[in-house]
């Protein structure tokens, strides 16, 4: 297709685009199909530390840069992303999976990141104040950390970079990204529309690899990188924490998630519905907020558990690119695999299949939109992150119990509750352990605010005014007066 052949399939390094050192390749496919759509460059630790010195050679002219200039780039970028809506779109639904509509969705969720940050820029404040002794102004500015490395996953693959690199850019950082290697082509587009906006070189450099933890671990011991800003699984976000530990590197770490999802008795069942489709079904369900464990009274769970039923079930599946597709594959046969497990695990342990359930036949990665009511608390799926397109449902009678076991987790990334109470809504809100919270609605993802967890879900937040502050380290001058 055009809009993969147009994009260029090497690595970008100080703003040129080169082979690997090794010549190496690696695959990019269609989940849809298993077919190869194209083959990019795949990195070595070499390349990776060449893309490090540039970035590093880059750092004290892009720091200098004017704020304005900055943020002119990056509405630049902004306005080129929107223009380009359908081309990736399509890109990413190749590369990726998910339906045109919820592409175009997320091309215009994440361009708003390169808007926000771009506004951002020119709002990096400091400031003056008098010592309380009186003999000396304390002058505080802010500058830019310094070289990044920006490490983001595929279920997102343009809004987790563009969340990304916004702020890096915004701050006056210079960058390495490693897109995910399933998805990699959304990331080289981006690319090439920032230069077209006039970034200069090095500034960002792309490195695509299949050999992750080879490429990362030098340069996040090697003393160069001043922070990482990674996006996926917690188990290999703690081994980069241990490896950032060395030189003392600053991190942002967007972990895994479990999330709850609590239909109270007073909830309207309409909107609980309605939010918990679009909680575990954007995406395919394939995202780290997605709604993991729903908890229903046991007043509503029948009638909720049929209505939900019903919806998943009228859900179209197929290609993304094909009219009328809800739901696209998953990413791999992994990914599918392991949702498949987890449906068995539960209803070997007297889980009820309501829709869905089985491995349909056929090419690609699909999975059926699938409902599991009366599952048992020690089912494996209460514990793991679904990643995939199945609601699980559990039963409640108090509000205590509830609350408990929304907050039985390692995790707290996103949570949702459902009530029309406010004495309720402001309570449990207060008592739930995640970063972020639904009230009767099942999107939390906003451009303008906080993304982030608690727990073993991160450490710091993406996005919104204190997006760019990741970003950003203070730097305090004592001024005596001679008072």
């Amino acid at each position: 297709m055009t809009v993969v052949r147009d994009v260029p399939k090497q690595l970008f390094i100080g703003g040129r685009w080169q082979d690997a050192e090794s010549g190496r390749t690696l695959s990019v496919d269609n989940p849809a199909t298993g077919e190869e759509l194209c083959r990019v460059a795949d990195a070595s630790p070499a390349d990776g530390r060449r893309a490090v010195a540039t970035a590093v050679a880059a750092q004290t002219a892009w720091a200098a840069t004017p704020p304005r200039v900055r943020s002119e780039i990056l509405r630049r970028a902004y306005d080129i992303i929107i223009a380009r809506t359908e081309d990736l779109a399509l890109l990413m639904t190749l590369e990726m999976g998910k339906p045109l509509t919820e592409a175009r969705a997320e091309v215009a969720y994440g361009a708003e990141f390169f808007r926000w940050f771009s506004e951002e820029a020119v709002r990096i404040d400091g400031g003056m104040t008098t010592a309380p002794d009186g003999r000396n102004r304390l002058l505080v500015t802010r500058r830019p950390v310094g070289p990044c490395l920006l490490i983001t996953p595929w279920n997102f693959p343009l809004a987790m970079g563009t969340r990304k690199i916004g702020p890096a850019l915004a701050a006056g950082c210079t960058i390495v990204l490693k897109p995910a290697p399933q998805t990699p082509l959304t990331s080289l587009a981006l690319a090439s529309i920032l230069t077209e906006a006039g970034l200069p070189d090095g500034v960002l450099n792309i490195v695509t690899t299949t050999d992750a933890a080879g490429v990362v671990e030098p340069l996040l011991r090697g003393g160069q990188i001043r922070k990482l800003s990674f996006t996926g699984s917690t188990q290999v976000g703690r081994i980069l924490l241990a490896q950032c530990a060395d030189t003392v590197v600053r991190t942002s770490m967007e972990l895994g998630g479990n999330a709850p999802l609590i239909v109270f008795d007073d909830a309207d069942l309409d909107t609980a519905v309605d939010g918990t489709m679009v909680a575990k079904m954007r995406n395919m369900g394939e995202s780290c907020c997605a709604a993991n464990r729903i908890y229903v009274h046991t007043s509503l769970a029948e009638e909720f558990a049929t209505r939900l039923a019903s919806r998943m079930a009228a859900l179209k599946v197929g290609p993304g690119t094909e009219a009328g597709v809800h739901v696209g594959p998953l990413i791999d046969n992994a990914g599918r695999s392991k949702a498949h497990d987890l449906v068995r695990d539960a209803v070997k342990r007297g889980a009820k299949v309501l829709t869905g359930g089985e491995l349909p036949d056929g090419p690609g990665c699909f999975y059926p939109p699938t409902v599991l009511a009366d599952v048992p608390a020690e089912s494996a799926i209460i514990d793991t992150e679904i990643f995939g397109p199945v609601a699980a449902i559990v039963t409640f009678t108090e509000e205590d119990e509830a609350v408990a076991a929304a907050n039985d987790t390692e995790f707290g990334l996103a949570a949702y509750l459902f009530t029309q109470n406010l004495d309720r809504a402001l309570r449990v809100g207060e008592r739930l352990e995640s970063g972020m919270i639904g009230l009767n609605t099942g999107l939390v993802s906003n451009p303008a605010a906080p993304f982030g967890g608690v727990k073993q879900s991160g450490l710091g937040r993406e996005g919104g005014r204190v997006g760019i502050d990741e970003f950003l380290e203070y730097k305090y001058i004592a001024v005596p007066t001679g008072a």
